[in-house]
């Protein structure tokens, strides 16, 4: 055998070994696409549930907000109510030294001493505007005011001296105050029959 016939069968011995390396190398090729494709569905798993956990916590977050804020209006509020009425026991119990202070002024006008008039007139006022300063308000009823239940307390009917009287406030027997907006003290009222 010659040279060239040697080399010929060598190369054909090669083919065969070619073959299946292309083979090997196409199933390779294959796998490390199978195993690339294998981790790009697992990360975009991974992402999916990673938003999904996201959006879960941001919801919560959302709700924790709203919660918050909430409590932060209604402790607001409440903090406002409570200093409003925080005085009420107080002011309930210096409502009747008020009025005796009224009618001891009404006394003091029918005597002759000015300084003595003047002198009451001046701690009177002084004592109500205090009383105004801390959120007393007087209740303003008049003499044909419509009467309501819910913010007049009658204490008795009499004959009313005209049509247009009838089923209204005739007289004020007794003030009534408010605290801020509280009714502490309703006005006690005569009606027309």
């Amino acid at each position: 055998m010659s040279d060239q016939e040697h080399k010929e069968k060598e190369m054909e011995k090669n083919i065969p070994n070619q073959e299946v390396e292309n083979e090997n190398v196409e199933g390779a090729t294959d796998r490390l696409e199978d195993s690339e494709n294998t981790e790009n569905e697992t990360i975009e798993s991974e992402v999916e549930g990673l938003k999904e956990e996201v959006e879960k916590e941001r919801n919560n977050f959302l709700r924790l907000f709203a919660e918050f804020e909430n409590y932060k209006k209604r402790t607001s509020k409440e903090r406002i109510e409570l200093f409003s009425t925080a005085n009420k026991e107080l002011m309930t119990v210096l409502l009747p030294i008020l009025d005796d202070f009224e009618r001891g002024l009404k006394e003091v006008e029918k005597s002759s001493d000015e300084a003595l008039m003047q002198g009451m007139q001046l701690i009177y006022n002084k004592f109500k505007n205090t009383l105004s300063q801390k959120g007393l308000k007087e209740m303003e009823v008049k003499q044909g005011d419509t009467f309501d239940a819910e913010i007049h307390e009658a204490i008795t009917q009499i004959p009313a001296p005209s049509k247009k009287l009838k089923g209204k406030i005739i007289d004020t027997v007794e003030k009534g105050y408010k605290l801020g907006e509280t009714i502490i003290r309703y006005p006690k009222v005569v009606l027309g029959n």
